[in-house]
């Protein structure tokens, strides 16, 4: 069986939200299987955002070396915390702050993603990205993530 393993970076603060006004924290993230290049996802959350989802855009495909955005697909979703679980939603690329950006390869809408053969491996990651990510993990639940704090 194959293990995924997710790379973890500094998450980045931008400019307010357009449609809050809160902060938006931006969320770059590697995964790996079996210590092999495999995705890359990218998340975003705005503290004031009423609703608490996360968007969050999966690329799959080839990312060894060589290759380009067109051996790649990416999947636009929303997670959100419900009373209980954790759920994921598929959303038109059209909805992602990332469907312009090339690299990811194209971006799916929803009922192409949805039918597409690599849906599973999707919400797979989606499963990881809820147990592993302390920054998406607490943002869902309603708490501030733990940064380390730099000494002067």
């Amino acid at each position: 069986m194959s293990r995924l393993t997710i790379e973890f970076t500094k998450p980045t603060v931008d400019a307010p939200c357009v449609c809050c006004g809160g902060r938006t924290t931006r969320l770059t993230r590697f995964v790996h299987r079996d210590g092999d290049a495999h995705a890359v996802y990218y998340a975003s959350y705005s503290d004031k955002q009423p609703d608490r989802w996360v968007s969050v855009a999966i690329s799959l495909g080839d990312w060894t070396e060589g290759s380009t955005e067109k051996d790649r697909v990416a999947f636009a979703l929303r997670i959100r915390a419900a009373s209980d679980e954790y759920q994921t939603g598929v959303v038109d690329a059209e909805l992602s702050p990332w469907k312009d950006v090339e690299i990811l390869g194209r971006m799916l809408d929803r009922q192409e993603a949805l039918k597409h053969p690599w849906i599973k491996e999707v919400f797979h990651i989606c499963d990881h990205i809820v147990m592993e990510d302390k920054e998406v993990r607490s943002y869902l639940d309603g708490k501030k993530p733990k940064r380390k704090k730099r000494r002067p």
